[in-house]
């Protein structure tokens, strides 16, 4: 069973559901660790107090705010419980918006929300209400310690859960803001809108991978059988001098899909010999 992040209550108006959320996604990466390189050893990262002078157990450690140079508030784990807010155990919702509405550059980390046995009909209820009229909702979430503003909405067979960045959080790029629009012509629009709709296919998720991983992955198996691996040359790029003649050279050209099976990894610990 998906470990359960937080359980509680979603409302709307005098109606509750019970429920737990779920991590939906989860970033894979090929994992390397320190090692002391005589003797491959995995290295471990100590706790020091310099005061002190000697390594100090995690069990000495207490949470601290800094409020001025070296001055320090401790809070403790029960004392920032006390001062939890309602979301930490019921998400109102408090607005309901056209999905479309909600740029995605806001989305944070996604949920999946499942309703507990007596709050299925509601749930229900909710999730094909949204579906049917293309909304989303907006509630408050709190828990490790801050609170989310979220966003709700339909995915497949039930209701998904966004945190959402807040505004202040999502940064102004100067030099992107003042990008300014090059004039282009009417024949180069149409011939770029050619070239766009011959890219055009349904969205399938599973076409894309990790291709870097894979690399690296095929890179520890070649080294575990002893093997090198030839690197790859990187493709030659310069900036486009005829935007025109780029354009009729591309539509030219029938891009295909590139399919390649997927190997799989042997994970095998290699030490070096002596």
């Amino acid at each position: 069973m998906a470990a359960t992040v937080w359980k509680g209550f979603l409302t709307f108006g005098l109606i509750s559901i019970p429920l737990r959320l779920h991590s939906a996604a989860r970033s894979k990466r090929v994992e390397f660790h320190q090692l002391h390189a005589p003797d491959l050893t995995r290295v471990k990262q100590q706790l020091y107090c310099p005061a002190d002078e000697r390594v100090v157990d995690r069990s000495e450690i207490v949470k601290g705010y800094e409020t001025a140079k070296d001055h320090w508030i401790v809070v403790e784990d029960e004392e920032a419980q006390k001062v939890a807010p309602p979301s930490s155990e019921t998400m109102e919702i408090l607005q309901v918006v056209q999905l479309e509405e909600v740029d995605p550059i806001y989305f944070e980390t996604s949920y999946y929300s499942v309703p507990e046995p007596p709050g299925r009909k509601a749930y229900s209820l909710l999730f094909q209400s949204m579906k049917s009229g293309g909304l989303a909702a907006i509630a408050k979430l709190a828990m490790h310690r801050r609170e989310y503003t979220v966003v709700i909405r339909p995915y497949r067979n039930g209701l998904a859960l966004h945190t959402i960045y807040y505004a202040d959080e999502v940064r102004g790029v100067e030099e992107y803001e003042n990008l300014e629009t090059v004039r282009v012509t009417s024949k180069e629009i149409q011939l770029a809108a050619q070239l766009l709709q011959n890219l055009q296919a349904p969205f399938k998720i599973e076409a894309y991978h990790d291709e870097y991983r894979e690399r690296l992955e095929r890179l520890v198996e070649a080294k575990a059988n002893g093997k090198t691996i030839r690197a790859a040359k990187p493709r030659k790029m310069a900036p486009v001098i005829d935007l025109m003649q780029a354009l009729e050279k591309s539509l030219k050209r029938r891009p295909q899909p590139e399919k390649r099976p997927r190997r799989a990894i042997t994970h095998t610990k290699v030490r070096k010999a002596g």
